[in-house]
């Protein structure tokens, strides 16, 4: 690493985690070259890739940035295939944790598995293109998700017979059923994903990427950058952000919930989360006696549970998150640009078929880009990857199209090393940006 020390205030860190409250400002930060900045870059951002078909230049790459030496990132990502049948189906997602990781650690694991045999279930063997439409598969993706969250609460609830039995239990009775760590831990481990929450954007294409659905769930946000001319991209964000900046939220919790003023307070839901949807989170869907019961005899458990009392005196007609995705489908056909089948022209090799790309990222990547913003940002660096495929370099720049974004998010110029190196070396404990998570994936 370079000995060159430099110095940063707060309002040099993107974000709202940094604060004059955080000092003593200025805080010393190194001043990195361009490969020590692409090795911190893959010591800190998780990177990595799938080819889902070379042929056809179909890939995903995924990145899950938090530079703080100490923080353990609560955010993950996934990019798979899926067998449906002998046919590939591919899945690819952000999940942004909170309150702790083991719920997070689940969802990205065990979702895929649960959406690929909700796929094998119902799509004919014989044949498999039989009942797929668009709104078959939108009905599927989502009742896979909310079965798949329905299991969370479920498995615990079936230790005791169901949530009408579980008053039969004495607080003894409960404390040696879940805290079964000497036995194997498993009842233990079911009952910790109960205690935390996830938010979900996953992406699902059929076999011949004809078709694209977007299940949200949360504030994690999905964009579709499409080659308009040579030169142009256009950004098309596909979902909208279930949170308490999203008034039609708001508007949907307290119309479940007639007569319950403190059901949202301070645009948060029961005056404690933020997002409005998201998997896990049980004490927000379940009644209050299955946290008083359950989650406050796990040992150990909740560290302080005098902020739980204060949500769950709010709790009166549960559930008040939502498990049920907002699903967004598009047709996908070949990208704008030019025909691929066309003859080139004399003296000039042939132009190759122009890709379009989906974007996953958690909330953390807003906050990254500050001025000039997500959509410039996407824009900017679809046509950088563009030039460069177009004069064959695109192999041999460094890092992932996932990485190459988020490092273009920071700063993307060789005069904006400051400021990438602020964000990777920054003297400071507590995480200083929020977990980023990208997924890009070709169409």
């Amino acid at each position: 690493m370079v000995d060159l020390l430099q110095w940063a205030n707060p309002e040099d860190i993107p974000g709202s985690r940094c604060t004059v409250e955080d000092g003593p400002w200025p805080r010393a930060y190194y001043l990195l070259d361009e490969q020590e900045i692409w090795e911190e870059f893959d010591r800190v951002a998780d990177p990595s890739s799938v080819l889902f078909s070379r042929e056809r230049g179909w890939r995903a790459d995924g990145v899950n940035f938090q530079p703080a030496p100490a923080a353990i990132t609560q955010d993950r990502y996934v990019l798979r295939q899926l067998n449906v049948h002998g046919q590939l189906w591919t899945l690819t997602g952000v999940f942004d944790g909170h309150l702790g990781d083991e719920t997070v650690e689940h969802v990205a694991h065990h979702l895929p598995i649960i959406v690929e045999q909700f796929l094998q279930e119902f799509i004919s063997r014989d044949d498999p293109t039989c009942r797929i439409t668009p709104a078959f598969i939108s009905g599927l993706f989502s009742r896979s998700i909310v079965a798949f969250d329905d299991a969370i609460a479920g498995d615990i609830l079936k230790l005791f017979g169901g949530a009408d039995r579980l008053a039969r239990y004495s607080d003894r009775e409960i404390r040696e059923i879940i805290n079964d760590q000497d036995k194997g831990g498993d009842n233990y481990k079911k009952a910790r994903l109960c205690m935390y929450g996830t938010t979900a954007l996953v992406a699902l294409t059929d076999p011949e990427h004809e078709n694209l659905w977007v299940a949200n769930l949360g504030d994690c946000q999905a964009a579709l950058v499409s080659p308009r001319a040579a030169d142009e991209w256009d950004v098309e964000f596909l979902t909208s952000e279930h949170n308490g900046d999203n008034d039609a939220e708001i508007a949907r919790v307290k119309r479940e919930h007639p007569g319950e003023p403190e059901c949202v307070v301070n645009r948060r839901v029961l005056g404690a989360l933020a997002p409005f949807r998201g998997l896990g989170d049980v004490p927000f869907k379940q009644p209050p006696a299955f946290t008083r019961r359950v989650l406050y005899n796990l040992a150990p458990g909740f560290a302080d549970t005098a902020p739980w009392e204060a949500c769950l005196a709010r709790n009166l007609t549960p559930p008040y998150i939502s498990a049920a995705p907002e699903i967004t489908h598009r047709r996908l056909g070949l990208a704008p640009g030019p025909n691929p089948n066309s003859a080139p022209t004399p003296n000039r090799a042939p132009t190759p078929p122009r890709v379009r790309y989906l974007i996953l990222a958690s909330d953390g990547f807003a906050d990254l880009c500050r001025a000039p913003g997500p959509v410039r940002v996407l824009a900017a660096w679809a046509k950088r990857e563009a030039a460069a495929s177009a004069a064959g370099g695109a192999a041999a720049k460094p890092g992932n199209p996932a990485s190459r974004l988020l490092r273009l998010a920071i700063g993307g110029g060789a005069e904006d090393r400051a400021r990438v190196s602020r964000m990777l070396t920054l003297d400071m404990e507590d995480p200083w940006v929020d977990d980023t998570a990208i997924v890009v994936q070709t169409l």
